[in-house]
């Protein structure tokens, strides 16, 4: 299986570890974190990983708001965002579309089905 390299972007410290327990041990991922959507963006940057995991809920900046300067960046527009929300509101679904998302995981997640969520989404 080719390494995979995701950038979980979420300002909750014991979600962002639960989510890479998760994706490392039952996803084969290598795991970048970030608390913050400007830190994210700076990882993202940097690293280019193979997808984002992003927390729409966030302080300072959301999760919309850093997915909307992913996709303004030449250099990480093209990586793959998944939301995780605990909103699934009909109207933002279609601002979701509008900025590209691959796929939308509900807060709270179950850990054991994470994993096959993000792949699912990914495929």
């Amino acid at each position: 299986m080719n390494f995979k390299q995701i950038l979980v972007i979420d300002d909750e410290d014991d979600i962002r570890q639960l989510i890479q327990t998760c994706l490392e041990i039952m996803g084969g991922w290598q795991v970048l974190t970030a608390s913050s959507g400007h830190q994210g963006l700076l990882l993202a940057q940097s690293y280019q990983p193979d997808a984002i995991l992003l927390d729409v809920m966030m302080p300072d900046m959301d999760g919309l708001t850093t997915c909307q300067q992913l996709q303004a960046n030449q250099i990480t527009k093209n990586i793959p965002v998944i939301l995780l929300t605990a909103r699934g509101r009909t109207k933002e679904q279609r601002l979701f579309a509008e900025l590209g998302i691959k796929g939308i995981i509900s807060k709270p997640f179950n850990p054991q089905k994470l994993a096959v969520q993000v792949a699912a989404a990914l495929s």
